[in-house]
């Protein structure tokens, strides 16, 4: 089997529907929160270059596409997916990485971040030398966040005026010199605990409003 990765075209409009229903499907299975896309969305992204996809002998494999943020101040790589058929290969990093090089060659000045609640995501962000940061770190630009809004933790995120959720914000800064080795070695039992920790403070203050509510 031969699975190559390549900057998106017109040519790849087709998948965009099953890209799409892939991305939803896999996060109703992780039982979290997502935001989701339209195949009109992704099909803007494959036009413009801005997303890689993988192909298995021509079907679908994988995809990642890219967001520029504050005039290419800030991009982030969203929408990382692999069909269930091509998972436990590896595929999701070598996409990642696929991306994360792009990125760089065509926003070489700018910060690229990203937000996750998934501990695979997180490790292989950290791999490339992305660190840990908090959300004032990251992009200010509105549209960023709105793009939360279909995301069953938005509500979260609102009540913290975009400064904490569930997600736990990464960042690569291209200034930051040298890039290989990674500078911040994963740590997933430190990650885990942090998402538990996280988890637990908001399903405190969330039991607290209900019962002071029924009072």
């Amino acid at each position: 089997m031969k699975i190559s990765i390549v900057v998106t075209q017109e040519e790849h409009f087709k998948f965009a529907q099953e890209i799409c229903d892939t991305i939803e499907s896999s996060a109703l299975l992780r039982g979290t929160g997502i935001a989701k896309r339209t195949p009109e969305y992704i099909q803007k992204k494959m036009a413009n270059g801005d997303a890689m996809i993988a192909l298995a002998d021509g079907k679908f494999a994988g995809f990642c596409y890219i967001e520029s943020w504050q005039h290419g101040q800030f991009v982030a790589h969203s929408g990382l997916i692999v069909h269930p058929d091509y998972r436990n290969l590896g595929l999701a990093k070598k996409i990642k990485s696929k991306v994360f090089e792009y990125s760089l060659q065509k926003y070489p000045d700018a910060k690229i971040f990203g937000i996750t609640t998934g501990l695979a995501v997180m490790k292989i962000n950290s791999d490339l030398g992305y660190k840990p940061v908090p959300f004032s770190e990251l992009t200010t630009d509105p549209s960023f966040w709105a793009g939360c809004k279909t995301c069953t933790n938005f509500q979260i995120l609102q009540s913290k005026e975009n400064k904490m959720c569930l997600c736990t914000g990464m960042l690569y800064d291209p200034k930051d010199k040298p890039k290989d080795p990674p500078r911040h070695p994963f740590n997933e039992a430190v990650l885990s605990r942090l998402k538990k920790i996280k988890q637990a403070l908001f399903l405190n203050k969330l039991l607290s409003f209900i019962f002071l509510f029924k009072i």
